[in-house]
Order: C-alpha cells, then sequence, then structure tokens
C-alpha cells in the first residue's frame, strides 16, 4: 500500500509542476507579445503562430507524462503483491497491537481524502486534453492564429465579464472604468426591468421578484 500512496503522491506532484509550468509559459507569452509593436502585422501574426504551437506542445507533452505516472501505481503494487507471496515466514511471530489515535484516524482519513481528490484531478486532466473542449480550443486557435488575432486571459476575480469589455474598450482608445461600466450596466438593468425580471429570482423564496420588490 505505501507504493500505491506513493503513486499517488507522485501524480499530485506532477500536476503541480505542470500548473508551475503552464504559469511560466503564459509568463514567457506576455513578455514575448510586449516585445512585439502592435503595428508590426507580420510579426505579430508569426508570434500568434508560435504562441499556438508552444501551448500545444506543451499540452501534449503533459498528456504524455500524467498518462504514465496513472499506470505506475498497478505495476508497483502487483509487484510488491507478489514479493510478500514469495516470503517464507517461518516461526510466526505475536504482532502487537498498537492504538491508533482519533487524531491519527482523522490524519489518514484526511490523506486518503486528498489522493482520491488528486486521482480525480489527474483523470480529468487526461480527459480534458483528449475531450471535445480542448479539441475546440485548439481549432479556435488556429483560426486567431489565421487573422491574427489572440485569446486575452481575464482574471477570474468577480469582474471579468466587465473586464473584458474594459480591455476591448481601451483597445479602441475609450479609457471606460471598470466602476462606470458596472454603474452604466445597473443603470439600463433598472430602467428596462421589465427585460430583467423573468431572470431574477428571490433567494429567500425562489420565486420571480414583481416591480414591488424591485
Amino acid at each position: 500500500m505505501e507504493k500505491e500512496e506513493d503513486g499517488g503522491s507522485e501524480e499530485a506532484v506532477l500536476l503541480q509542476q505542470h500548473r508551475k509550468e503552464k504559469k511560466e509559459l503564459q509568463a514567457k507569452i506576455q513578455s514575448m507579445k510586449n516585445s512585439v509593436p502592435k503595428n508590426d502585422k507580420k510579426r505579430r501574426k508569426q508570434l500568434t503562430e508560435d504562441v499556438a504551437k508552444m501551448e500545444s506542445e506543451l499540452e501534449e507533452r503533459h498528456k504524455q507524462e500524467l498518462a504514465e505516472v496513472s499506470q505506475k501505481p498497478c505495476a508497483e503494487v502487483s509487484s510488491i503483491d507478489n514479493g510478500v507471496a514469495s516470503l517464507d515466514i517461518g516461526n510466526e511471530v505475536p504482532i502487537q497491537q498498537t492504538r491508533v489515535s482519533k487524531a491519527q484516524k482523522r490524519r489518514e482519513k484526511k490523506a486518503a481524502l486528498e489522493k482520491e481528490r488528486d486521482e480525480r484531478i489527474a483523470e480529468a486532466e487526461i480527459e480534458n486534453l483528449s475531450g471535445a473542449r480542448h479539441l475546440e480550443s485548439q481549432k479556435l486557435a488556429q483560426i486567431l492564429s489565421q487573422r491574427e488575432l489572440q485569446i486575452k486571459q481575464i482574471p477570474s476575480d468577480g469582474h471579468c465579464m466587465y473586464r473584458a469589455i474594459e480591455h476591448q474598450l481601451k483597445e479602441r482608445n475609450n479609457n471606460v472604468t471598470l466602476t462606470s461600466l458596472r454603474r452604466q450596466t445597473a443603470d439600463y438593468m433598472q430602467s428596462h426591468t421589465d427585460d430583467f425580471l423573468p431572470f431574477l429570482t428571490n433567494s429567500a423564496t425562489g420565486e420571480m421578484y414583481t416591480q414591488g420588490e424591485i
């Protein structure tokens, strides 16, 4: 069982390394983008193609590494079982049973849950790399590359929708602020309540809001 736990730990370490490599690649890509002038269309096009290739190669390598690691635990456990079966015990020695404390049980349970979670993450990573969503992302990256466009990463901080609009407006020399965008959105929704009421529900009752509750 110790080898099996090592296998799960190895997957967790590998996933952590993959996340680190993805962050490093994103930082490298951002540095590359900053080094190319926006008005240099030829270099921007080549940069977009290079970025798509770099991301694709990294994802493919991660997929292979995860697939290799996922096969190790079963082989190691089988080796242990064969070794135990061939042992000559000889005279049996009484085993002194030790009492496991509640704290130790909690630690073991937590470790088991974390191992199970890491295994699910590893399986999801492998599935995502061969799934429809990943293939769709690759196809989209190719189309954007042909059109000299790229995907802008927006942080998930609760303002992502507004930040996406803010970014596009700044590209057109419109320096509207995030606060201003939110205010304009709220004003529009309040002046067009009939359009939005069917999509708003009272969290306390679960019923649709009425005009009097707005």
